[in-house]
């Protein structure tokens, strides 16, 4: 039950408004068919019940006693031949209360049963074969006749079972056109009512992919004061994200100028008092960095932010492939072309770039960076062929956000960094043996670009 409760939560606007209108369908018409044959069958029922009542009012009126036998007699035919054939379904019976007295030809040596009741009375009763019949009869007393006389006209139903299912047939011929026509009719009615929530989901992954940068106003009245709402939203954030890159890189600019005259100080202190006050400074610098670059990260993910790969990283590819000529190490950088994701640009040169500059300061003699698009994604790979990391260091790195080059002298804000901007960015980021025998650190992130420039 729970699964079907989560199943249905998931569901689409359309597909709820279909379903609550299929139900409402499914429920309405066959409660709507039900009252119409019962209705239809009242009617058709009651009318042939009037027919054997009028003639039952033929078959009193004829009903006379023989001057002869002084018993029942008929003094005219009904003028049905039904009532002539045998076993045709149309019967007529008169009895006393010795017994039968008088039988129509078509019952020929059957009976029909006889009812208590006096007055009026129509009922159904099974004739003779096992035929279903309807019956209308009475008492009824002749002047100078001693016995009271029981008359009793039956017709079979079956011409009135068929006409009713013939009704029922057509109606559900009916209904069933009718319930396409209205659930056809609501589709398209849903379709175009909810038409402007999709023109507003559009534009909202328009802009989360960068091809826009607002939501676009001429709505119905009621969306266009959502949407008017979630520009001044998307606007206020996103000069909030800039106000708050500002604040961060002046704030690392202000706090330059006091670390380094801290240092300077330093050096007039005792030898003893010196080393103490430089691990301090070092420690405040190092935390400085390091919540200015997470700071810098957090605020990466503003909406409309794009990067296209390949010029995105061109500039960081130009100037490492520049240091790794310096070092004589083997630079080789493959982007696929139109490929992107939803990132800041800068974002992205700062995730490339210092997983880059940590392969090329671990690497003996060859570094390889490929950028491919797999998975719905953009899978980047760095790889090295340095002495690489133990598979319990590579988890240990990972585990507790450890710098990636911690036997060498650093910052350690490398890995903090692209952990960071791979977990806002909703990626993976793994470390393996890599091929060329060191280091691979692949990471996944989100493709949103179905075609960025070469």
């Amino acid at each position: 039950m729970r699964r079907l409760r989560d199943w249905i939560a998931g569901w689409s606007l359309s597909r709820r408004l279909l379903a609550a209108a299929l139900i409402l369908v499914m429920l309405t018409l066959p409660l709507v068919g039900a009252g119409l044959v019962y209705n239809f069958r009242h009617a058709v029922t009651a009318s042939f019940d009037q027919h054997l009542e009028s003639l039952l009012k033929v078959l009193l009126a004829d009903l006379e006693i023989d001057p002869a036998s002084q018993e029942p007699a008929l003094g005219l035919s009904l003028g049905d031949a039904r009532f002539d054939r045998v076993f045709s379904g149309w019967y007529w019976q008169i009895t006393d209360t010795r017994g039968t007295v008088l039988v129509s030809r078509s019952l020929w040596d059957q009976r029909l049963p006889v009812s208590m009741a006096k007055g009026l009375t129509t009922r159904n009763i099974t004739g003779p074969r096992g035929q279903a019949l309807r019956v209308t009869e009475r008492d009824v007393r002749l002047p100078n006749y001693p016995h009271r006389l029981h008359v009793s006209v039956a017709a079979s139903r079956r011409e009135l079972d068929a006409e009713v299912a013939r009704f029922e047939w057509l109606l559900g011929i009916s209904l069933a056109s009718l319930a396409l026509l209205l659930l056809t009719g609501l589709a398209i009615q849903i379709r175009w009512g909810l038409a402007p929530l999709r023109r507003l989901q559009a534009d909202l992954e328009a802009i989360e992919n960068g091809r826009t940068e607002q939501l676009d106003t001429r709505l119905p009245g009621e969306l266009r004061r959502l949407a008017n709402a979630m520009n001044e939203v998307i606007e206020r954030d996103r000069r909030l994200i800039e106000r708050g890159r500002a604040a961060a890189g002046n704030l690392a600019h202000a706090l330059k100028t006091p670390v380094s005259v801290l240092r300077m100080l330093a050096e007039r202190l005792p030898e003893a008092s010196r080393q103490r006050f430089y691990q301090e400074i070092q420690r405040i610098d190092e935390a400085v960095r390091h919540h200015l670059a997470r700071a810098s990260a957090s605020s990466g993910v503003a909406l409309g932010g794009s990067a296209a790969l390949k010029d995105t990283l061109a500039p960081v590819i130009e100037g490492l492939s520049r240091l790794a000529k310096r070092r004589g190490l083997d630079f080789e950088c493959r982007i696929e072309k139109a490929l992107g994701t939803r990132m800041d640009p800068q974002d992205m040169q700062e995730l490339v770039g210092n997983l880059l500059d940590n392969a090329l300061g671990w690497a003996e003699a060859r570094v390889r960076f490929a950028a491919e698009h797999e998975e719905s994604g953009v899978g980047l790979y760095i790889d090295d062929d340095g002495p690489g990391m133990t598979a319990t260091q590579r988890k240990a790195a990972l585990g507790r956000g450890a710098r990636l080059d911690e036997r060498r002298s650093g910052s350690g804000l490398g890995l903090a960094i692209v952990d960071d901007l791979v977990t806002l960015y909703r990626g993976r980021l793994r470390l393996d043996d890599s091929p060329l025998g060191g280091l691979r650190v692949y990471v996944w992130l989100p493709d949103t670009l179905s075609a960025a420039g070469d």
